[in-house]
């Protein structure tokens, strides 16, 4: 998706992407790395949880890739 497709309502922050998509954050920031989304630099403003953000998010293009998500197990913790 090309930048210029995209309106300022479709990019968000990462925890609003985790709430739309239910995709974890962790694993937003890693398709953002391996260049599967593009990461864009925030606007400045706060994000209302008292932090503020600098990377946004494509929107259209998470949820295109959450279609396909499934979590991976984890392994069990160790007993103690």
């Amino acid at each position: 998706m090309r930048p210029a497709e995209l309106y300022t309502r479709d990019l968000v922050f990462e925890h609003e992407a985790v709430a739309a998509t239910g995709v974890p954050g962790p694993t937003i920031r890693q398709w953002a790395r391996r260049g599967k989304i593009q990461r864009f630099q925030g606007n400045g403003r706060y994000s209302g949880q008292g932090h503020e953000y600098k990377t946004m998010y494509a929107l259209p293009e998470i949820e295109q890739l959450a279609a396909n998500y499934r979590p991976m197990p984890q392994r069990a913790p160790k007993a103690a």
